[in-house]
């Protein structure tokens, strides 16, 4: 396999491309990335990625530089790669369904560009079967020679230059060859790779990964309603319940999605039911973590009235990333902008503010929410009736807790998705402050 030339072609130029491009780019590979948005073609090509990830915009000056990370339109036959690797989003349709158009248009653009003896790989999370029934159709509709590995994306936002040299690579194939040539490729990021015996094989292991992390994050979320309910702190109980005891490890309960988490579940369920197979597991998590942004909505509005707050109060919601740790910028399938929607819903002449120690503040005013920004962090809580913190930036539990009380008006409280303070005594004893989980805590 010759790497010595032009040889890696990445379609979609996304977080999972981009990073996946600088990364080979950086191992001495010559990479061409397609990306059709202009604004984001000619960000990348000055060394500028259009999303926040430690450390990418100084390792994309460095290979642009070098030559050896080009953005393109399209591909061409007239600038042929060794190997294609198809990165391309599979976002739900409308109706729920992940929609598959964009890997059927990318195997198509890379069948006309590929030569002969051309590797292609499939990075995109898809439904089972995608690699077998749309992907090599197509390629094969073209006459040429080739090889398909399925090899799915497996980073963490916020952490992703890093597990792509250190987490294991899974490679899966339905012949030898095919195996060998994508197991060389990876080994110059990484020397743990693994292999698996076929593209479901590797489909079903992507889809399983994050649908595990979904149902543990819901079953979190179930033992804080039950919480609610009962009138105990669901923080304590877990907290004090894994404490020595390594057969427990229930995580945190909080606001669960991103562009992973909020989709993957559904895509398995849809591949399942192709087979005759229905997830209940699955599908039973995602209703509890999709529910649980208008439950809390409810409650946040079921309060402000208790508490006599004006129709037209403000709310600070503080994190609108859809996670803090690692921290990223992205707002796909973030569940914030849920809660934003409910606490609309449920009470329309609510002012909302936000803020967000990494979104900028051009992004949060393009929302179709109406944020007002909070620019400046002194300005949090100032004159609102709730502030409600939606992610688990440590930014947040750094703040003082007194600090924010003060700020509030007479009668106003703190609703916090992810516990930043309930620990401290002195927060458990007001009436100003809710937490999931622990929501009968504050006010009796």
């Amino acid at each position: 396999m010759n790497l010595e030339r032009n040889d890696i072609g990445i379609v979609g130029l996304g977080y999972v491309g981009l990073t996946l491009a600088a990364a080979m780019a950086d191992a001495g590979l010559t990479v061409v990335g397609v990306e059709k948005r202009d604004d984001v073609a000619r960000s990348i090509a000055n060394g500028k990625a259009h999303f926040h990830e430690k450390g990418l915009d100084a390792i994309l000056r460095t290979v642009i530089d070098a030559g050896r990370l080009t953005v393109a339109e399209r591909l061409t036959a007239e600038t042929p790669c060794n190997t294609y690797i198809i990165t391309v989003g599979t976002p739900l349709d409308n109706a729920g369904d992940a929609r598959l158009d964009m890997i059927t248009n990318a195997s198509r653009e890379v069948a006309d560009a590929m030569p002969d003896g051309a590797l292609v790989l499939l990075r995109s999370t898809v439904k089972i079967g995608t690699a077998r029934n749309i992907v090599y159709p197509i390629l094969q509709a073209s006459g040429k020679t080739f090889d398909l590995a399925m090899c799915p994306e497996r980073t963490l936002e916020g952490n992703a230059l890093s597990e792509l040299r250190h987490l294991p690579q899974i490679i899966g194939a339905n012949d030898p060859r095919s195996r060998q040539r994508a197991e060389e490729l990876f080994r110059r990021l990484t020397g743990q790779v693994l292999t698996v015996s076929s593209w479901e094989t590797a489909e079903i292991i992507k889809l399983a990964d994050n649908t595990f992390r979904d149902v543990r994050f819901g079953f979190a979320n179930e033992i804080a309603r039950l919480c609610d309910a009962v009138g105990v702190s669901a923080n304590e109980v877990i907290n004090t319940g894994k404490l020595g005891y390594p057969r427990t490890n229930i995580a945190f309960p909080g606001l669960v999605g991103g562009p992973c988490l909020e989709k993957d579940p559904h895509i398995l369920c849809q591949s399942a039911r192709a087979f005759g197979i229905d997830m209940e597991i699955t599908a039973s998590a995602r209703l509890v973590n999709e529910r649980q942004p208008v439950e809390c909505a409810q409650f946040i509005c079921d309060e402000l009235d208790r508490r006599g707050a004006r129709p037209d109060a403000t709310i600070d919601l503080l994190g609108l990333a859809f996670k803090g740790i690692p921290e990223t910028d992205d707002l796909r399938g973030a569940m914030s902008l849920h809660v934003a929607s409910a606490l609309k819903r449920f009470r329309p002449s609510t002012r909302l503010r936000a803020y967000d120690p990494v979104v900028s503040a051009e992004a949060i005013r393009a929302l179709p929410y109406d944020f007002a920004v909070i620019e400046d962090p002194g300005d949090i809580g100032m004159g609102a009736a709730a502030i409600v913190i939606t992610n688990n930036h440590p930014a947040f539990g750094a703040m003082s807790w007194s600090t924010l009380s003060m700020a509030l008006t007479d009668g106003g409280f703190v609703y916090d998705f992810w516990n930043h303070f309930s620990d401290l005594d002195t927060v458990r004893s007001q009436k100003s402050y809710f937490a999931v989980g622990s929501t009968r805590r504050g006010g009796e």
